[in-house]
Protein backbone atom coordinates (compact mmCIF):
# COMPACT_ATOMS: atom_id res chain seq x y z
CA UNK A 1 0.00 0.00 0.00
CA UNK A 2 2.48 2.30 1.14
CA UNK A 3 3.99 1.84 -2.20
CA UNK A 4 1.03 2.37 -4.26
CA UNK A 5 0.81 6.10 -2.77
CA UNK A 6 4.37 6.41 -3.30
CA UNK A 7 3.68 6.36 -6.70
CA UNK A 8 -0.02 7.77 -6.52
CA UNK A 9 0.08 10.79 -8.75
CA UNK A 10 1.66 8.92 -11.33
CA UNK A 11 -0.55 5.91 -11.76
CA UNK A 12 -3.91 7.99 -11.55
CA UNK A 13 -2.13 9.80 -14.73
CA UNK A 14 -1.68 7.22 -16.25
CA UNK A 15 -5.07 5.94 -16.07
CA UNK A 16 -6.55 8.76 -17.36
CA UNK A 17 -4.13 9.35 -19.88
CA UNK A 18 -5.48 5.54 -20.64
CA UNK A 19 -8.64 6.31 -20.68
CA UNK A 20 -8.07 9.36 -23.37
CA UNK A 21 -5.74 7.79 -25.48
CA UNK A 22 -7.30 4.20 -25.56
CA UNK A 23 -10.69 5.53 -26.55
CA UNK A 24 -9.50 7.53 -29.65
CA UNK A 25 -8.11 5.17 -32.23
CA UNK A 26 -11.45 3.01 -31.82
CA UNK A 27 -13.75 6.28 -31.49
CA UNK A 28 -11.80 7.54 -34.86
CA UNK A 29 -12.48 4.26 -37.14
CA UNK A 30 -16.18 4.20 -36.20
CA UNK A 31 -16.88 7.72 -36.45
CA UNK A 32 -14.28 7.66 -39.68
CA UNK A 33 -16.98 4.43 -41.22
CA UNK A 34 -19.80 6.80 -40.34
CA UNK A 35 -18.58 10.04 -41.95
CA UNK A 36 -17.95 7.85 -45.42
CA UNK A 37 -14.16 7.64 -44.76
CA UNK A 38 -12.58 4.82 -47.25
CA UNK A 39 -11.30 1.76 -45.23
CA UNK A 40 -7.84 2.45 -46.62
CA UNK A 41 -8.47 6.22 -45.20
CA UNK A 42 -8.81 4.80 -41.38
CA UNK A 43 -6.03 2.74 -41.69
CA UNK A 44 -3.91 5.63 -42.45
CA UNK A 45 -5.40 6.98 -39.41
CA UNK A 46 -3.86 3.76 -37.48
CA UNK A 47 -0.58 4.42 -39.21
CA UNK A 48 -0.43 7.83 -38.54
CA UNK A 49 -0.56 7.59 -34.61
CA UNK A 50 1.94 4.91 -34.64
CA UNK A 51 4.16 7.41 -36.84
CA UNK A 52 3.60 10.14 -34.00
CA UNK A 53 4.04 7.42 -31.42
CA UNK A 54 7.82 6.77 -32.68
CA UNK A 55 8.77 10.26 -33.04
CA UNK A 56 7.46 11.07 -29.64
CA UNK A 57 9.72 7.84 -28.10
CA UNK A 58 12.80 9.39 -29.95
CA UNK A 59 12.15 13.64 -29.26
CA UNK A 60 10.19 13.11 -25.66
CA UNK A 61 14.05 12.52 -23.12
CA UNK A 62 15.18 16.00 -25.12
CA UNK A 63 12.50 17.59 -24.00
CA UNK A 64 12.38 16.41 -20.64
CA UNK A 65 16.04 17.68 -20.56
CA UNK A 66 15.76 21.06 -21.44
CA UNK A 67 12.05 21.92 -19.29
CA UNK A 68 11.77 19.04 -16.99
CA UNK A 69 9.40 16.27 -16.38
CA UNK A 70 6.69 18.12 -15.68
CA UNK A 71 6.46 20.49 -17.98
CA UNK A 72 7.62 17.96 -20.81
CA UNK A 73 4.31 16.02 -19.70
CA UNK A 74 2.38 19.25 -20.09
CA UNK A 75 3.56 20.10 -23.11
CA UNK A 76 2.48 16.15 -24.51
CA UNK A 77 -0.69 16.28 -22.80
CA UNK A 78 -1.49 19.77 -24.88
CA UNK A 79 -0.23 18.08 -28.21
CA UNK A 80 -2.88 15.02 -27.09
CA UNK A 81 -5.80 17.52 -26.17
CA UNK A 82 -5.13 19.96 -29.43
CA UNK A 83 -5.45 16.49 -31.70
CA UNK A 84 -8.59 15.40 -30.10
CA UNK A 85 -10.68 18.51 -30.24
CA UNK A 86 -9.56 19.22 -34.13
CA UNK A 87 -11.54 16.24 -34.24
CA UNK A 88 -14.51 18.54 -34.30
CA UNK A 89 -13.34 21.42 -36.27
CA UNK A 90 -12.52 19.64 -39.57
CA UNK A 91 -13.94 16.65 -40.63
CA UNK A 92 -11.04 15.15 -43.13
CA UNK A 93 -9.25 11.75 -43.27
CA UNK A 94 -5.79 14.08 -44.00
CA UNK A 95 -6.54 16.36 -41.40
CA UNK A 96 -7.56 14.17 -39.01
CA UNK A 97 -4.22 12.18 -39.56
CA UNK A 98 -1.99 14.84 -38.39
CA UNK A 99 -4.03 15.15 -35.60
CA UNK A 100 -3.42 11.38 -35.34
CA UNK A 101 0.35 11.98 -35.19
CA UNK A 102 0.06 14.33 -32.12
CA UNK A 103 -2.16 12.00 -30.82
CA UNK A 104 1.24 9.30 -30.74
CA UNK A 105 3.43 12.20 -30.06
CA UNK A 106 1.06 12.42 -26.66
CA UNK A 107 1.31 8.97 -25.42
CA UNK A 108 4.66 8.09 -26.30
CA UNK A 109 5.56 11.51 -24.56
CA UNK A 110 3.52 11.38 -21.23
CA UNK A 111 4.68 7.50 -20.98
CA UNK A 112 8.33 8.30 -21.74
CA UNK A 113 7.79 11.51 -18.43
CA UNK A 114 5.91 8.65 -16.27
CA UNK A 115 8.48 5.76 -16.62
CA UNK A 116 11.93 7.51 -16.41
CA UNK A 117 10.33 9.05 -12.80
CA UNK A 118 9.31 5.71 -11.79
CA UNK A 119 12.81 4.15 -12.75
CA UNK A 120 14.31 7.54 -11.05
CA UNK A 121 12.15 7.16 -7.37
CA UNK A 122 11.99 3.26 -7.70
CA UNK A 123 14.50 1.15 -5.52
CA UNK A 124 15.99 -2.03 -6.35
CA UNK A 125 14.27 -3.33 -3.41
CA UNK A 126 10.70 -2.62 -4.75
CA UNK A 127 11.62 -1.92 -8.67
CA UNK A 128 9.66 -5.70 -9.22
CA UNK A 129 6.42 -4.46 -7.54
CA UNK A 130 6.85 -1.46 -8.97
CA UNK A 131 6.54 -2.87 -12.45
CA UNK A 132 3.44 -5.36 -11.35
CA UNK A 133 1.22 -2.21 -10.35
CA UNK A 134 2.40 -0.11 -13.09
CA UNK A 135 1.37 -3.20 -14.99
CA UNK A 136 -1.87 -3.64 -13.54
CA UNK A 137 -3.02 -0.01 -13.53
CA UNK A 138 -2.00 0.20 -17.21
CA UNK A 139 -4.21 -3.00 -18.32
CA UNK A 140 -6.86 -2.00 -15.74
CA UNK A 141 -7.51 1.62 -17.72
CA UNK A 142 -6.43 -0.15 -20.87
CA UNK A 143 -10.01 -2.52 -20.51
CA UNK A 144 -11.53 0.85 -19.04
CA UNK A 145 -11.31 2.73 -22.66
CA UNK A 146 -12.34 -0.17 -24.80
CA UNK A 147 -15.46 -0.31 -22.62
CA UNK A 148 -16.18 3.08 -23.18
CA UNK A 149 -16.61 2.48 -26.61
CA UNK A 150 -20.06 1.74 -26.87
CA UNK A 151 -20.55 4.67 -24.51
CA UNK A 152 -19.02 7.46 -26.87
CA UNK A 153 -20.03 6.61 -30.14
CA UNK A 154 -23.74 6.32 -28.86
CA UNK A 155 -23.38 10.45 -28.09
CA UNK A 156 -22.83 13.38 -30.64
CA UNK A 157 -19.05 13.30 -31.85
CA UNK A 158 -19.05 16.77 -30.66
CA UNK A 159 -19.37 15.47 -27.14
CA UNK A 160 -17.44 12.50 -27.70
CA UNK A 161 -14.07 13.94 -28.27
CA UNK A 162 -14.73 16.19 -25.43
CA UNK A 163 -14.98 13.67 -23.21
CA UNK A 164 -11.86 12.63 -24.22
CA UNK A 165 -10.06 15.70 -24.08
CA UNK A 166 -11.38 15.62 -20.65
CA UNK A 167 -9.45 12.70 -19.38
CA UNK A 168 -6.38 13.93 -21.43
CA UNK A 169 -6.27 17.42 -19.69
CA UNK A 170 -7.66 15.68 -16.13
CA UNK A 171 -4.03 13.70 -16.30
CA UNK A 172 -2.11 16.99 -16.50
CA UNK A 173 -3.62 17.56 -12.29
CA UNK A 174 -2.00 14.75 -10.46
CA UNK A 175 1.42 15.59 -11.69
CA UNK A 176 0.64 19.48 -11.78
CA UNK A 177 -0.28 18.85 -7.88
CA UNK A 178 2.10 15.85 -6.77
CA UNK A 179 4.38 17.63 -3.87
CA UNK A 180 7.53 14.99 -4.89
CA UNK A 181 10.34 16.33 -6.36
CA UNK A 182 10.78 15.30 -10.24
CA UNK A 183 13.85 12.98 -10.74
CA UNK A 184 16.92 14.58 -12.28
CA UNK A 185 16.86 13.69 -16.05
CA UNK A 186 19.41 11.30 -17.42
CA UNK A 187 20.50 11.32 -20.89
CA UNK A 188 18.35 9.26 -23.60
CA UNK A 189 19.35 5.75 -24.77
CA UNK A 190 20.94 5.88 -28.32
CA UNK A 191 18.87 4.45 -30.72
CA UNK A 192 20.84 1.90 -32.36
CA UNK A 193 19.06 -0.15 -34.43
CA UNK A 194 21.96 -2.12 -35.69
CA UNK A 195 22.19 -3.35 -31.84
CA UNK A 196 19.38 -5.39 -32.20
CA UNK A 197 19.88 -7.27 -35.34
CA UNK A 198 23.17 -8.02 -34.55
CA UNK A 199 22.53 -9.48 -31.27
CA UNK A 200 18.88 -11.68 -31.90
CA UNK A 201 17.45 -11.43 -35.55
CA UNK A 202 14.74 -13.85 -34.28
CA UNK A 203 14.39 -11.12 -31.77
CA UNK A 204 13.84 -8.37 -34.42
CA UNK A 205 11.57 -9.89 -36.80
CA UNK A 206 9.41 -11.27 -33.50
CA UNK A 207 8.56 -7.53 -32.15
CA UNK A 208 7.84 -6.73 -35.64
CA UNK A 209 5.52 -9.03 -35.98
CA UNK A 210 3.94 -8.36 -32.53
CA UNK A 211 3.79 -4.41 -33.62
CA UNK A 212 2.05 -5.66 -37.18
CA UNK A 213 -0.51 -7.94 -35.00
CA UNK A 214 -1.25 -5.39 -32.18
CA UNK A 215 -1.57 -2.34 -34.30
CA UNK A 216 -3.60 -4.04 -37.20
CA UNK A 217 -5.92 -5.41 -34.21
CA UNK A 218 -6.25 -2.24 -32.14
CA UNK A 219 -6.75 0.39 -35.24
CA UNK A 220 -8.51 -1.83 -37.70
CA UNK A 221 -10.31 -3.77 -35.46
CA UNK A 222 -13.05 -1.90 -35.42
CA UNK A 223 -13.40 -2.26 -39.38
CA UNK A 224 -13.74 -5.91 -38.92
CA UNK A 225 -16.43 -5.87 -36.39
CA UNK A 226 -18.16 -2.97 -38.31
CA UNK A 227 -18.54 -5.79 -41.68
CA UNK A 228 -19.08 -8.35 -38.97
CA UNK A 229 -22.14 -6.17 -38.24
CA UNK A 230 -21.28 -5.88 -34.48
CA UNK A 231 -22.76 -2.72 -32.45
CA UNK A 232 -19.90 -0.15 -30.75
CA UNK A 233 -20.75 -1.96 -27.45
CA UNK A 234 -19.91 -5.00 -28.64
CA UNK A 235 -16.76 -3.99 -30.67
CA UNK A 236 -15.80 -2.46 -27.39
CA UNK A 237 -16.21 -5.90 -25.82
CA UNK A 238 -14.08 -7.50 -28.87
CA UNK A 239 -10.95 -5.46 -28.18
CA UNK A 240 -11.73 -5.49 -24.73
CA UNK A 241 -11.03 -9.20 -24.73
CA UNK A 242 -8.34 -8.73 -26.83
CA UNK A 243 -6.81 -6.58 -23.88
CA UNK A 244 -7.59 -9.06 -21.23
CA UNK A 245 -6.53 -12.21 -22.91
CA UNK A 246 -3.14 -10.83 -23.08
CA UNK A 247 -3.04 -9.76 -19.79
CA UNK A 248 -3.80 -13.09 -18.50
CA UNK A 249 -1.61 -15.03 -21.04
CA UNK A 250 1.40 -13.30 -19.21
CA UNK A 251 2.05 -15.78 -16.11
CA UNK A 252 1.78 -18.54 -18.15
CA UNK A 253 3.97 -17.33 -21.43
CA UNK A 254 6.55 -16.25 -18.68
CA UNK A 255 6.71 -19.45 -16.84
CA UNK A 256 7.12 -20.98 -20.63
CA UNK A 257 9.64 -18.60 -21.77
CA UNK A 258 11.85 -18.90 -18.53
CA UNK A 259 12.10 -22.95 -18.71
CA UNK A 260 12.60 -23.95 -22.18
CA UNK A 261 14.34 -22.67 -24.76
CA UNK A 262 12.75 -19.04 -26.01
CA UNK A 263 13.37 -20.00 -29.70
CA UNK A 264 10.95 -22.99 -29.50
CA UNK A 265 8.54 -20.83 -27.56
CA UNK A 266 8.03 -17.75 -29.62
CA UNK A 267 7.74 -20.93 -32.91
CA UNK A 268 4.91 -22.26 -30.61
CA UNK A 269 3.28 -19.18 -29.88
CA UNK A 270 3.24 -18.63 -33.71
CA UNK A 271 2.44 -22.08 -34.29
CA UNK A 272 -0.62 -21.00 -31.73
CA UNK A 273 -1.74 -17.70 -33.45
CA UNK A 274 -2.50 -19.46 -36.53
CA UNK A 275 -4.42 -21.83 -34.64
CA UNK A 276 -5.93 -18.94 -33.02
CA UNK A 277 -6.14 -16.91 -36.59
CA UNK A 278 -8.15 -19.71 -38.05
CA UNK A 279 -10.54 -19.86 -35.26
CA UNK A 280 -11.22 -16.39 -35.44
CA UNK A 281 -11.55 -16.44 -39.63
CA UNK A 282 -14.42 -19.29 -38.83
CA UNK A 283 -16.45 -17.28 -35.69
CA UNK A 284 -19.74 -16.65 -36.03
CA UNK A 285 -21.98 -14.80 -33.95
CA UNK A 286 -21.11 -12.04 -31.08
CA UNK A 287 -20.02 -14.85 -28.70
CA UNK A 288 -18.05 -16.79 -30.98
CA UNK A 289 -16.32 -13.79 -31.89
CA UNK A 290 -15.46 -12.24 -28.56
CA UNK A 291 -14.37 -15.52 -26.87
CA UNK A 292 -11.88 -16.14 -30.15
CA UNK A 293 -10.58 -12.03 -29.70
CA UNK A 294 -9.99 -13.27 -26.23
CA UNK A 295 -7.74 -15.97 -27.46
CA UNK A 296 -6.29 -14.07 -29.93
CA UNK A 297 -5.21 -11.93 -27.31
CA UNK A 298 -3.81 -14.45 -25.13
CA UNK A 299 -1.54 -15.93 -27.48
CA UNK A 300 -0.44 -12.99 -29.58
CA UNK A 301 0.32 -10.65 -27.04
CA UNK A 302 3.42 -12.04 -24.72
CA UNK A 303 4.96 -12.25 -28.45
CA UNK A 304 7.14 -9.03 -27.30
CA UNK A 305 8.00 -9.57 -23.85
CA UNK A 306 9.43 -13.31 -24.79
CA UNK A 307 11.17 -11.65 -27.64
CA UNK A 308 12.99 -9.18 -25.60
CA UNK A 309 13.62 -11.51 -23.13
CA UNK A 310 15.38 -13.40 -25.75
CA UNK A 311 17.32 -10.64 -26.96
CA UNK A 312 18.69 -9.51 -24.07
CA UNK A 313 19.88 -13.32 -22.84
CA UNK A 314 22.62 -12.35 -25.84
CA UNK A 315 23.70 -8.81 -24.24
CA UNK A 316 25.27 -7.38 -21.77
CA UNK A 317 24.67 -5.34 -18.55
CA UNK A 318 25.68 -2.03 -20.09
CA UNK A 319 23.91 -2.59 -23.16
CA UNK A 320 20.37 -3.25 -22.16
CA UNK A 321 18.64 0.27 -22.26
CA UNK A 322 19.50 0.59 -25.56
CA UNK A 323 19.31 -2.68 -26.71
CA UNK A 324 15.48 -1.89 -25.45
CA UNK A 325 15.47 1.07 -27.39
CA UNK A 326 16.28 -0.37 -30.41
CA UNK A 327 13.62 -3.14 -30.24
CA UNK A 328 11.04 -0.50 -29.51
CA UNK A 329 12.13 0.79 -32.63
CA UNK A 330 11.45 -2.40 -34.86
CA UNK A 331 8.01 -2.52 -33.40
CA UNK A 332 7.10 0.64 -34.27
CA UNK A 333 8.09 -0.25 -37.76
CA UNK A 334 5.52 -2.84 -37.84
CA UNK A 335 3.08 -0.93 -36.15
CA UNK A 336 3.04 2.36 -38.61
CA UNK A 337 2.41 -0.22 -41.64
CA UNK A 338 -0.05 -2.58 -40.58
CA UNK A 339 -3.15 -0.95 -40.41
CA UNK A 340 -3.04 0.59 -43.56
CA UNK A 341 -2.42 -2.90 -45.47
CA UNK A 342 -4.58 -4.63 -42.79
CA UNK A 343 -7.35 -1.73 -44.02
CA UNK A 344 -6.63 -2.13 -47.68
CA UNK A 345 -6.69 -5.51 -47.17
CA UNK A 346 -10.35 -5.62 -45.96
CA UNK A 347 -11.19 -3.24 -48.51
CA UNK A 348 -9.99 -5.05 -51.65
CA UNK A 349 -10.71 -8.84 -50.54
CA UNK A 350 -13.58 -8.59 -47.57
CA UNK A 351 -12.92 -9.47 -43.64
CA UNK A 352 -11.21 -13.03 -44.07
CA UNK A 353 -7.97 -10.94 -45.46
CA UNK A 354 -7.66 -9.41 -41.70
CA UNK A 355 -6.82 -12.93 -40.31
CA UNK A 356 -5.43 -14.20 -43.50
CA UNK A 357 -2.52 -11.36 -43.35
CA UNK A 358 -2.12 -11.77 -39.78
CA UNK A 359 -1.28 -15.65 -40.12
CA UNK A 360 1.43 -14.88 -42.85
CA UNK A 361 3.98 -13.01 -40.73
CA UNK A 362 3.25 -15.60 -37.96
CA UNK A 363 4.26 -18.36 -40.38
CA UNK A 364 7.50 -16.57 -41.34
CA UNK A 365 7.97 -15.81 -38.12
CA UNK A 366 7.83 -19.31 -37.30
CA UNK A 367 9.86 -20.54 -39.77
CA UNK A 368 12.75 -17.91 -38.97
CA UNK A 369 12.20 -19.42 -35.43
CA UNK A 370 13.28 -22.33 -36.92
CA UNK A 371 16.02 -21.53 -38.66
CA UNK A 372 17.40 -19.94 -35.91
CA UNK A 373 17.59 -23.02 -34.11
CA UNK A 374 18.96 -24.90 -37.19
CA UNK A 375 22.16 -22.20 -36.62
CA UNK A 376 22.22 -23.03 -32.78
CA UNK A 377 22.40 -19.44 -31.54
CA UNK A 378 24.08 -19.19 -27.84
CA UNK A 379 23.08 -17.24 -25.08
CA UNK A 380 25.14 -15.28 -22.83
CA UNK A 381 22.74 -16.42 -19.78
CA UNK A 382 19.08 -16.65 -19.64
CA UNK A 383 17.67 -13.40 -18.19
CA UNK A 384 14.51 -13.38 -16.10
CA UNK A 385 11.15 -12.75 -18.42
CA UNK A 386 9.55 -9.23 -17.63
CA UNK A 387 6.21 -8.27 -18.48
CA UNK A 388 7.45 -5.08 -21.19
CA UNK A 389 4.65 -2.91 -22.60
CA UNK A 390 5.48 -1.16 -25.52
CA UNK A 391 5.33 2.45 -24.13
CA UNK A 392 8.49 4.60 -24.40
CA UNK A 393 12.38 3.78 -24.69
CA UNK A 394 13.01 4.77 -21.44
CA UNK A 395 11.48 1.55 -19.87
CA UNK A 396 14.98 0.06 -20.81
CA UNK A 397 16.05 1.61 -17.68
CA UNK A 398 13.11 0.76 -15.74
CA UNK A 399 13.75 -2.72 -16.32
CA UNK A 400 17.36 -3.39 -16.63
CA UNK A 401 18.23 -3.81 -13.43
CA UNK A 402 15.34 -6.72 -13.08
CA UNK A 403 17.28 -8.23 -16.48
CA UNK A 404 20.66 -8.46 -14.62
CA UNK A 405 21.43 -11.94 -13.52
CA UNK A 406 21.35 -12.73 -9.88
CA UNK A 407 18.99 -9.79 -9.42
CA UNK A 408 17.02 -10.16 -5.99
CA UNK A 409 13.73 -8.60 -7.12
CA UNK A 410 11.07 -9.67 -9.54
CA UNK A 411 8.35 -8.54 -11.11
Amino acid sequence: MRLILSFAALFLSVILLQLSSGGVGPLDALTGLEQGFTKGQIGILGSSHFLGFFIGCWWAPRVMGSVGHSRAFAVFTAMGAIGMLGHTLLIDPTAWAVMRVASGLCVAGCYTVVEAWLQAKASNANRGRTMAVYRVVDISASLGAQMMIGALASVETYLAYNLLTLFCCASLLPLALTKASPPITKAAPRLRPLLALSRSPLAVFAVMVSGLTSAAYRMVGPIYGTELNLNASQIGLFLAGYVLGGAISQYPAGWLADKFDRRWVVIGISIASLISCTLSFFALGVTQVIIASCLFGFITVPIYSVATAHAHDFASTDERVELSAALLFYYAIGAIASPIVAALLIETFGTGSFFIFIAIAHLLLAAIGGLRLLLGDTALSKTPYIYAPRTSFMLGRLTKVLRDPGSSSKP
